[in-house]
């Protein structure tokens, strides 16, 4: 019986050592394969739309809310970001609910079979591989979505949709691409950048690790800072 206890204890302890490691391996995994499988499905749909709506870079431009939620397109015939989605994705994508965030924003959010989620208004497109991630934090002053930036790069992956600049090459003409604002192909500035970089001490949001993770396969890179 002595030694059953103590063969017991030994599995125990060990199971207590390796679980947070396979629990972080196993978040890891789903974080890589949500973020492909998005990316791949949300331009998939763009590029089926477009044999029926024409060019992306021709469609209607969503409207963008300053803090009082009004709008500050130039373009008049801006719709709606659910307006938007209607008319061309909802027919070329699956999703199980979508839900205005009724923020000063006016954000759209679409969720996935997969328990994935994409909250989006203008060019912004912020990815939950956890839809149970996905916080309304409203700001008192303005009421704008709090996207918890501390966590994004863990939690949320920042795309962005912007085909019709074409000063912008990294997305000029394509379709829901990762944020890249301010990169110019060195990858050191998608780590070490001390707003956006991928790296725990960014001051603003760790915007780049979206592309960082693309760059690498959708696989995350051994030295990323989190999930290890």
């Amino acid at each position: 019986m002595a030694e059953v206890l103590i063969t017991l204890g030994i599995i125990g302890v060990v199971a207590a050592l390796t679980m947070p490691s396979l629990v972080m391996h196993h978040k890891k995994r789903v974080v890589e394969t949500r973020l492909a499988k998005f990316y791949s499905n949300i331009n998939q749909a763009i590029t089926m739309s477009e044999v029926e709506n024409g060019d992306k870079k021709d469609w209607l431009r969503m409207e963008i809310l300053d803090d009082n939620g009004e709008s500050v397109n130039d373009d008049t015939q801006a719709i709606t970001s659910e307006e938007w989605f209607n008319k061309y994705l909802a027919k070329y994508i699956n999703v199980i609910k979508t839900e205005n965030s009724e923020t000063a924003e006016n954000k759209y959010d679409l969720y996935f079979s997969d328990g994935s989620m994409v909250t989006f208004s203008g060019s912004s497109w912020i990815f939950y591989p956890e839809a149970k991630d996905y916080k309304l934090s409203k700001n008192n002053d303005t009421g704008f979505n709090d996207r918890n930036r501390k966590d994004n790069g863990k939690s949320n992956f920042t795309f962005k949709f912007l085909t019709y600049n074409n000063k912008m090459p990294y997305y000029y003409n394509k379709g829901v691409e990762p944020f890249t604002d301010g990169y110019h192909g060195d990858i050191n500035t998608l780590k070490n950048n001390s707003a956006l970089g991928c790296y725990a001490q960014a001051t603003n949001e760790h915007a780049y690790c979206t592309e960082l993770i693309r760059r690498n396969g959708w696989k995350i890179p051994d030295d990323y800072p989190w999930f290890k």
